[in-house]
């Protein structure tokens, strides 16, 4: 019996979730497995894998055949890298402690790049919600500029709306004492 590491499909429509399973070559991709060893969600950034490491080096170590995804994975998980060092302590190139040092070192190398990742996107995320800000705080700006300027062409029409009303009450003020004083005198006309 060929056994393979696979992917088996869960989740719904256009939301993948994968369980990493031990399965027999010729089960369907959802079909019988063996043993479940880990999650893939390709849905977060980066992906998440758990993964029971022991259980996968056991599995590789006995000649399951992943598929690419899986393999790819299990390579990011070190599970490659391990199996490789076990290897060189079997053919005695190096020792049990020394492989294990190699794998510590290349796991804190691994996790160092990690996090100086996430830092960077952390950084991209503040920078752009920055620059977003400052282009929201430029438009406010020109809206209040341009809505000042607005008003005060509405304050500036207004005001010479009023200008000319206010010369006729002038003027009407100023004819008014004319109108009164030829008021008397065309009575005393008409009195004669």
């Amino acid at each position: 019996m060929a056994t393979k590491i696979r992917l088996q499909r869960h989740g719904r429509k256009n939301y993948a979730f994968y369980s990493i399973v031990i399965a027999d070559s010729r089960a369907p991709r959802d079909g019988k497995f063996t043993e479940k060893i880990g999650t893939y969600n390709p849905n977060t950034n980066p992906a998440t894998v758990d993964l029971n490491f022991e259980r996968a080096l056991k599995w590789v170590l006995t000649g399951a055949q992943p598929t690419d995804t899986v393999r790819n994975i299990l390579s990011r998980e070190g599970v490659y890298m391990k199996k490789h060092l076990l290897g060189g302590v079997a053919k005695g190139a190096f020792g049990e402690a020394e492989a294990e040092a190699k794998f510590e070192a290349w796991k804190n190398n691994k996790q160092k790049g990690l996090e100086a990742l996430k830092a960077k996107q952390v950084e991209a995320a503040k920078a752009d919600a920055k620059a977003r800000l400052d282009a929201e705080k430029k438009k406010n700006e020109a809206k209040a500029k341009e809505l000042a300027e607005k008003k005060a062409a509405e304050e500036a029409a207004k005001a010479e709306a009023e200008a000319p009303a206010a010369e006729e009450t002038a003027e009407e003020v100023e004819t008014a004492p004319e109108v009164e004083a030829a008021a008397p005198a065309a009575e005393e006309t008409a009195a004669e």
